[in-house]
């Protein structure tokens, strides 16, 4: 059976689910993969709905690397899937069923949209093995704060629950795997009741206002709110 298994489109959704038991560790094949299919989605996807086997979400990538060339290139990969992750077309949904740990956090947090289960512990635990995470401290600060994001990766301390929502690392936390299922359901519909053209522009919006000041983006909203209005009855 495919460590990622990628199903049909269905009204719209496209079913990717990671199934590489126990830690559903991320290969950089498996990241290569998953860059693909963001990138290059089949026709008629609108949502990708990302979940995994097992008792655990991710526990994080597999460390193949040992030269500099060699673990060059493997961060190379990771930050291509996190910078597909954010230029995708389509709306990414986590359903997160356990825990999650370094990449793996850095996965569920670049989606749209997370719902996690209110015990899944989510964690950056490399200062245990000595080292800084540099790709995770690229992109948690912006979601976090700088104080948190040094708390958390410099003392490897997990977060789970309504902390979690707090943090903004989710969207929700459910008690069970039936509610996780549900909830998830429930996120995928209300967005697919919605075009998908509107969606791709709020997403290009927010990432084209990322370094800018709000001055700046107040500016960049006046061309695009002109475009968004004159497309308002385009089929999607």
């Amino acid at each position: 059976m495919a460590e990622l298994q990628i199903g049909p489109v269905t009204d719209g959704v496209l079913l990717v689910e990671l199934d590489r038991p126990p830690g559903n560790l991320l290969t950089v094949a498996l990241c290569q993969q998953l860059t693909e299919v963001l990138l290059r989605p089949p026709a008629g996807a609108h949502v990708l709905r990302l979940r995994a086997h097992g008792e655990v979400f991710c526990l994080g990538r597999e460390r193949a690397g040992t030269t500099p060339a060699e673990l060059r290139a493997e961060t190379g990969v990771l930050v291509a899937l996190h910078r597909a992750l954010r230029a995708t077309s389509l709306v990414t949904v986590a359903e997160v069923n356990g825990d999650a740990a370094g990449f793996g956090v850095g996965l569920l947090a670049a989606c749209d949209v997370a719902v996690a289960l209110e015990s899944a512990q989510l964690s950056f635990p490399e200062v245990g093995i000595g080292l800084a995470p540099a790709l995770v401290l690229a992109w948690l600060p912006r979601v976090v704060g700088e104080r948190e994001a040094f708390w958390l990766t410099a003392t490897g301390e997990p977060v789970a629950g309504a902390r979690a929502v707090e943090l903004g690392l989710v969207n929700a936390v459910v008690a069970t795997r039936d509610e996780l299922v549900t909830a998830a359901d429930d996120r995928v519909a209300r967005l697919r009741a919605r075009k998908p053209r509107v969606h791709t522009e709020i997403r290009s919006m927010l990432a084209a206002t990322r370094s800018l000041s709000e001055d700046q983006a107040l500016e960049l909203s006046i061309d695009r709110l002109v475009v968004g209005s004159l497309r308002r009855g385009d089929a999607d």
